[in-house]
């Protein structure tokens, strides 16, 4: 979990520091005769990729048996609809016309490997319909989850992969983040993660691993893989890393799908329903979470009349299945039990804090790292006042060096002991750090506020 760029306010995030873009072929970058960069054409060919590029590389994937030619075919589709749709119009199912594309350059692709006679029904019949299949009646396996996306997460967490490839590789796929975004996520340098992931595809291709969901021995060996991946996935949505837009709820949905889907798959399972509690709590608070600039309020300015109460009730149903046999709860279910803090308090000034305490100082037992230290220190913040708080910031800061919510987080503090010139000095520094252009202005309109300008000398 990542901590707030103000205390008090609890944000999701991963264990360490974390607008689609489709590796080479990027919407933000035109080709002569495409659509310009901030045109409505420019503009479609970007939502299409950010909302509907996994399914589109999942399906590929599962029909070419080629993890990274399906990547491909699906990029080469991207840059013929940069070139095609200004001046043919956007079509009226852009997703469908980029997969059917993609399928055509596939059936090419197959034909000049001269394997046509293998997979040529299947993808003109697909690449010329672009239907979607109808499920069979009669009774559910509840081995068989037909959800690509799913399959996508799965078979980027295969085990043959070292962890961070697998995180590296299932972030670019599935979430869409950039390269960029994703070393901030994992704390690598640009050229390490894009490394990471040519390595995983070949490794992946080499192993000749399915394009399916793992039989029931084989699943708790990457649940935690792909638990991990469906919370960044939601952390993205939840708090963009980068971009004009703070929020991206498609993508928090989408991972709130994604986790019902795989408590589907492997019921009973606590930290699963744990994670599902966790990302209904969060996303209940979407629609308060942004002024009517766009900008993000905090958990104190946050109206909460207009929290989804629905979507609290459902996060306490999730948290409600969690069995833990005496054991205590778990990662998620920690990070859940806090989120239900906020959520069931009628205001800010309500909120049990010492509660709250109690569940990071578990946390940082169960999964101790520099980030729930920070998010713990604003709970000690609120618990013990902000002097306390900024101990624990400074001990942190070696650690989290150039991580915007630390500097954030100590510049908050710093005006609550109202030391207002080293506040201002600690906002503009946490703006001029990685992050989306939203949290930026805010961070930059609150050091404006804590200095006012000097008087004019006639």
């Amino acid at each position: 979990m990542t901590a707030a760029p103000t205390a008090g306010s609890a944000q999701p995030g991963s264990a360490q520091p974390g607008s689609a873009q489709p590796g080479s072929a990027q919407p933000g970058s035109a080709q002569p005769g495409s659509a310009q960069p901030g045109s409505s054409e420019h503009r479609a060919v970007e939502a299409v990729w950010r909302d509907q590029s996994a399914r589109i590389v999942a399906a590929l994937t599962r029909h070419t048996g080629d993890f990274a030619w399906a990547e491909d075919l699906a990029q080469e589709a991207l840059v013929e609809a940069l070139g095609s749709w200004p001046t043919a119009g956007i079509p009226d199912n852009p997703g469908a016309w980029l997969m059917s594309v993609a399928k055509r350059r596939a059936i090419d692709g197959w034909r000049r490997r001269e394997r046509m006679s293998q997979r040529e029904p299947l993808f003109v019949t697909e690449a010329l319909h672009a239907e979607a299949s109808d499920p069979v009646p009669g009774e559910a396996d509840p081995d068989r989850i037909d959800d690509d996306v799913l399959r996508l997460v799965f078979v980027a967490c295969h085990p043959v992969l070292p962890a961070q490839a697998r995180l590296a590789l299932t972030l670019r796929t599935v979430a869409g983040l950039t390269s960029e975004q994703i070393a901030r996520v994992l704390l690598m340098t640009v050229p390490t993660v894009q490394q990471r992931i040519v390595r995983a595809k070949r490794t992946l291709a080499d192993a000749g691993v399915p394009f399916e969901v793992p039989d029931r021995a084989e699943r708790p060996s990457r649940l935690a893989s792909v638990l991990q991946v469906i919370y960044l996935l939601f952390t993205e949505g939840y708090s963009s890393a980068e971009g004009e837009r703070p929020l991206r709820p498609d993508v928090a949905r989408e991972a709130v799908r994604l986790g019902r889907q795989l408590e589907t798959l492997m019921p009973g399972e606590p930290e699963i329903s744990s994670l599902i509690a966790l990302m209904e709590f969060q996303s209940s608070r979407f629609a308060a979470r942004i002024d009517g600039e766009g900008l993000p309020l905090t958990l104190e300015q946050q109206d909460r009349r207009r929290w989804d109460r629905s979507a609290i009730a459902r996060g306490s149903q999730a948290l409600s299945r969690v069995d833990t046999g005496g054991r205590g709860l778990g990662y998620y279910g920690l990070q859940a039990a806090i989120a239900e803090c906020h959520a069931v308090a009628p205001t800010f000034a309500d909120t049990d804090w010492n509660r709250i305490l109690r569940l990071y100082d578990a946390l940082e037992t169960l999964a101790p790292s520099a980030v729930v230290r920070l998010n713990r220190a604003v709970a000690v913040s609120m618990v013990d006042g902000p002097e306390a708080a900024l101990e624990v910031v400074a001990e942190l800061e070696p650690e989290l060096a150039g991580f915007r919510p630390l500097v954030a987080v100590r510049a908050e503090l710093l005006e609550r002991l109202g030391r207002v010139d080293a506040a201002s000095a600690a906002f503009l520094a946490a703006a001029d750090l990685p992050g989306n252009a939203a949290e930026t202005e805010v961070l930059r309109r609150r050091a404006a506020a804590l200095v006012p300008p000097a008087p004019h000398v006639r």
